[in-house]
């Protein structure tokens, strides 16, 4: 396939915030992680707090994510150059006694940060903020984080993905969507809160053994009043509402390694008695994912943007306005 829109190179992508790892995966670290074409090292200063820089050793180009973590200074694996805190060389081992540190040693860091139990990187000056989740805040959620997936799968086709729900009978039969109306209702747009702009609609979902945890009822057939949003660049969210009253909030992050290829998780938050283990609470979301990326690694190339390039009905109105968005905001 004819590859017709790259975006991975574009500087008002390196302004917002991905997320790329758990916060576990850099206990110490060091953690190489990809993001937008480019490597980058993570690991933990002194002060445990995280550091992010390239991962290129400043001295002889070594990837500085082989090395060693010691005393929170990142050793390079080739000549024991150290770095601290923002990046800064703090060791050279070669180097004559009381002949200062070259100041080109030093390492430009990027911005890193810790939320909902995952690390972000905002590689350019950050001009998003990193999505809002208010259940964060609200102490009868529990929140639970899988671990980070690779897909091989543009983050563009990925949104559109996670915005539709008509593929939901097909995609899906083998979960949730077999019980699901093929025939969609007009979809009415808006700002669903202050991080994420979709819409509401109800679905009859299959409620199959695995989905028993889940959806906290035993009945074959389960009612959901549900929201699907996006936040700019790549995020999505989808809120489940059962009729028992059980909140289960789905934060769905693509993250683009490159043009085709992405990191995948998501982050569960929900209002049971937090006695089902977290493992059970999975499956389903996980089995879901699963026939999400069997589908999407179908597909090659980046999602072609233009109007004129897909067809597109009524039910696509949401991924139509965030092609949109994205278009505009790749154009600049």
């Amino acid at each position: 396939m004819t590859q017709t829109h790259v975006f991975a190179g574009k500087q008002a992508l390196a302004n917002a915030w991905y997320c790329v790892a758990l916060s576990s995966d850099a206990d110490p670290g060091p953690l190489k992680v990809t993001l937008l074409g480019e490597d980058y090292a993570i690991w933990r200063d002194p002060e445990g707090e995280l550091v992010g820089v390239p991962d290129r050793c400043s001295h002889r180009e070594a990837p500085l994510s082989a090395g060693n973590v010691k005393d929170g200074c990142l050793e390079c694996c080739y000549h024991g150059w150290q770095f601290s805190t923002g990046g800064r060389c703090v060791s050279v081992p070669s180097s004559q006694k009381g002949i200062p540190i070259p100041p080109r040693a030093h390492l430009e860091a990027v911005n890193v940060a810790e939320k909902y139990g995952l690390i972000w990187v905002c590689p350019g000056a950050p001009e998003m903020d990193i999505p809002y989740v208010p259940w964060e805040d609200d102490p009868s959620f529990r929140r639970i984080n899988p671990e980070v997936d690779i897909w091989n799968v543009s983050s563009t086709r990925m949104v559109d993905n996670f915005l539709d729900f008509t593929h939901f009978p097909f995609v899906h039969s083998g979960t949730f969507g077999g019980a699901t109306d093929q025939e969609v209702p007009r979809l009415d747009m808006l700002q669903l809160d202050k991080g994420f702009f979709g819409y509401w609609y109800d679905v009859r979902a299959s409620n199959p053994d695995l989905a028993l945890s889940t959806s906290g009822q035993d009945e074959a057939v389960v009612y959901r009043k549900m929201s699907s949003g996006f936040s700019m660049p790549f995020h999505c969210r989808s809120t489940i509402h059962y009729e028992t009253g059980l909140v289960h909030v789905l934060l769905l992050l693509s993250t683009p390694i490159d043009d085709v290829t992405s990191y995948f998780t998501f982050v569960v938050w929900r209002n049971d008695d937090f006695s089902v283990p977290e493992d059970e609470v999975l499956k389903l979301d996980k089995a879901i994912a699963a026939e999400d990326k069997a589908m999407l690694e179908r597909l090659g190339g980046v999602l072609p943007l233009r109007a004129t390039e897909l067809v597109s009905v009524q039910a696509d109105k949401l991924s139509v306005e965030w092609m949109r968005r994205f278009s505009a905001l790749v154009s600049n």
